[in-house]
């Protein structure tokens, strides 16, 4: 290849980033506890602002999705380390997710920065995250039916219930934080599940 041919090569824009690249930007600064600003991102990556919103359409869709990428490890952790069968596994399950949610550095941190943007978002049945973390609990549900337990009403209704009461015990009504009741938590979610604890 001649000279000129290499240079011709050399020049151009560089390539830009992606999309995955702007969710793992706010996936860093949202474990660190910084807010997810799409302007920071944008600069940082060096992207429009309007790239990074038509990709993700809003900064609480961008958050959202961010903030799956965080709980997806904690879920299929949860779920692998889970002991028992049946509805016991998947209290198991569930009491591992959410004493990981309630010590969470980063969620405390969300909540306590932007609390209304934070509850709308992992909250709010218009944003990602309640959809995907019930589909992931139906989905537990159905395997556990599989297997022969017998949940005390359809999975879906079931894993919606599920995380609404976690919703209703991890985020603190009276101010701007996650509190941990997880213990009272546990009890409830064995009741729904058909469990009587000793």
């Amino acid at each position: 290849m001649s000279e000129g041919a290499q240079t011709a090569v050399k020049r151009g824009r560089p390539a830009a980033a992606s999309r995955e690249d702007v969710l793992a930007a706010g996936l860093y600064r949202y474990l660190r506890g910084q807010r997810v600003d799409v302007q920071s991102l944008a600069a940082e990556l060096g992207l429009g602002r309007t790239t990074i919103y038509r990709w993700f359409g809003s900064r609480d869709r961008l958050i959202g999705e961010v903030i799956i990428r965080a709980v997806e490890p904690v879920l299929d952790e949860a779920r692998a380390e889970a002991r028992g069968k049946g509805a016991h596994a998947l209290l198991d399950t569930f009491d591992h997710i959410n004493r990981s949610f309630a010590a969470s550095p980063a969620l405390r941190s969300f909540v306590e920065q932007e609390r209304e943007t934070a509850v709308r978002i992992t909250t709010s049945g218009s944003s990602v995250v309640r959809p995907y973390i019930v589909s992931r609990i139906q989905e537990w549900i159905e395997e556990e039916v599989a297997r022969g337990y017998e949940a005390p009403v359809d999975p879906a209704t079931l894993a919606y219930a599920i995380v609404r009461l976690a919703e209703a015990f991890i985020y603190n009504d009276t101010g701007p934080s996650v509190r941990s009741d997880v213990d009272r938590l546990r009890e409830v979610e064995a009741a729904l599940l058909g469990i009587r604890l000793s």
